[in-house]
């Protein structure tokens, strides 16, 4: 009957309506672990960032201060002055002397020259220190720029990595709007397509007790029809 195909229908629909609804429940689920983890790893990406142009900002300055200082002692022996040497400057450079990569015999020239310079005045023959500082301040501007590319090189992966995450998180909003928006469309759908049911089924039944109360009473109609007519024809 209609009411029998739209009962199977409305089953039917209904059936693809709730197992819509669980798939975009898990999807739901799936888009909110994945923003969260792109919000997480955003998050962690840019506090390594922080600290690590914290590092570079605190050693690179480090490095420029040495470099000026180099730069500026072998400007004053090239003119035959040791008077730095008894400044911060001297203090900077016996520093350097002793954390900085040198082969043995120049560091036992620098300690000397650090040592009795001042005293004794500059000796032409020291010449060879100026070599050394020289030395010394290219491979601190060596390391200096190394430091700088390694961090203009971070800064960029992390631009990188940052503007792939945001955009993650991003298409998952909306995909977690959208599919809530449709979750919600859904819910409604089932519950239009189980009153439908309800009803129709009701109807149905109804019409079947309808159906079996006629055939009852027709029933009862003939058995009194053919009584008065046997009691007529008695």
């Amino acid at each position: 009957s209609a009411a029998e195909g739209k009962i199977g229908q409305a089953t039917s629909d209904l059936k693809a309506a709730e197992e819509a609804k669980e798939q975009l429940k898990q999807d739901l689920a799936s888009h909110e672990a994945s923003r969260a983890d792109a919000k997480a790893a955003l998050a962690e990406a840019t506090a390594l960032r922080e600290k690590e142009a914290a590092v570079y900002a605190k050693d690179s300055s480090e490095h420029k201060t040495n470099v000026a200082a180099l730069g500026k002692a072998v400007g004053a022996l090239e003119k035959g002055m040791t008077g730095f040497l008894q400044t911060s400057a001297g203090a900077k450079l016996r520093q350097l002397t002793v954390d900085m990569d040198l082969s043995a015999a120049d560091r036992d020239i620098m300690s000397a020259f650090l040592s009795e310079g001042a005293s004794q005045g500059y000796a032409p023959a020291s010449g060879q220190i100026v070599g050394i500082l020289n030395q010394m301040k290219d491979t601190m501007e060596k390391d200096l720029a190394d430091m700088t590319a390694a961090e203009e090189a971070a800064i960029k992966n992390f631009e990188e990595l940052s503007a792939a995450k945001t955009k993650e998180s991003e298409a998952n909003g909306a995909a977690i709007e959208a599919k809530t928006e449709r979750q919600g469309k859904v819910g409604l759908e089932i519950v239009a397509l189980k009153e439908d049911l309800d009803d129709t089924s009701k109807g149905m039944a109804d019409d079947k007790n309808f159906l079996a109360d006629l055939d009852k009473n027709c029933a009862t109609k003939k058995q009194e029809w053919e009584e008065r007519s046997r009691t007529r024809a008695d």
